[in-house]
């Protein structure tokens, strides 16, 4: 594991953090936010933005998104 990157996903400034839900989201209350915190992509429960967020290096975050179109984590 590279631990620079790590150590740079680990303290994201989110001080500048723009956070966004999908515009496909209809206020039920199970969405997720997202933000490009530069050197990784936050996520955090829209409901409960205050209790905190995953951080995830941007090619992670980019595998995951290929697979959800892809309808690998459908149930």
């Amino acid at each position: 594991m590279d631990r620079t990157r790590h150590a740079d996903v680990a303290n994201a400034d989110l001080s500048r953090a723009v956070w966004r839900k999908s515009r496909r989201s209809n206020n039920g209350g199970e969405c997720v936010e997202v933000a490009d915190l530069t050197t990784s992509i936050g996520v955090r429960d829209s409901k409960n933005p205050d209790a905190g967020h995953l951080t995830f290096a941007p090619d992670t975050w980019a595998a995951f998104t290929v697979a959800v179109k892809r309808g690998r984590h459908d149930r």
